[in-house]
């Protein structure tokens, strides 16, 4: 299967590559645009910019990037798979200890990866019904009903991330949030969270309503390298 994509704005488009195919894909774009003829490491961003005018911008997955102690820049121009490309593949399979929180309204997923491999995870649902069409009081009444029900599912899922990750707080590196953003933002006024939720980091996962199979799921994006790719027009 090939990279997840999807159109970037300001042009391009974004695509997410595995911890094991950054290496062979940035080879392959080299290959595709006349050889990588520049490239800039930062902390958060290495760029690789090809022969042709195409831009790679690989997104380092839980920044920083360590400092090379060479030049990378030498060592992609002899082997593509060399140098920062392979530095940015390895630091984005380094095995991490994540929490996981996603949240939408009357569902939630919460879990603890080492690397891709669960060590803790639940997933719950309490209904939220949708809203409705009637007037007058029977509006009002329905909708204080929907308010109650939206309060007790945030609060699960509040009690429920603090219950899964709580016991791994001191050892998390890091906590990848997901979901609808109102919702995780709902969430994050839970006291009992404040530590997890300065771990956090990008990206934010949209997902659909969170199920053990989404959570599960989870690692395969949250380890991946973002890559804005931008081609010179005209590029099959």
């Amino acid at each position: 299967m090939g990279p997840a994509r999807r159109p970037a704005a300001g042009g391009g488009r974004w695509l997410e590559v595995g911890p094991g195919g950054v290496a062979r894909w940035l080879a392959g774009f080299g290959a595709r645009h006349g050889g990588v003829t520049e490239v800039a490491c930062g902390a958060e961003i290495v760029e690789f910019r090809g022969a042709d005018g195409a831009v790679a911008e690989c997104h380092v997955p839980f920044p920083p990037l360590p400092e090379p102690d060479h030049d990378w820049a030498a060592d992609s121009a002899a082997d593509p798979e060399a140098g920062p490309a392979a530095a940015l593949a390895a630091h984005a399979a380094a095995d991490r200890l994540v929490g996981v929180i996603l949240v939408r309204l009357g569902g939630y997923a919460v879990g603890v990866f080492a690397g891709e491999r669960p060590m803790a995870a639940k997933a719950g649902a309490r209904p939220v019904h949708g809203r409705t069409s009637a007037g007058g009081w029977s509006q009002h009444r329905f909708a204080r009903r929907r308010d109650k029900q939206a309060r007790e599912a945030l609060a699960a899922a509040a009690a429920t991330a603090a219950a899964v990750l709580g016991p791994y707080e001191k050892r998390l590196d890091a906590v990848v949030l997901g979901g609808d953003r109102r919702a995780v933002a709902a969430v994050r006024d839970d006291v009992r969270l404040a530590p997890l939720f300065a771990l956090a980091v990008d990206p934010f996962l949209s997902v659909p309503d969170p199920r053990s199979a989404v959570l599960l799921d989870t690692p395969r994006r949250f380890r991946a390298v973002r890559i804005r790719l931008v081609e010179p027009a005209g590029h099959p």
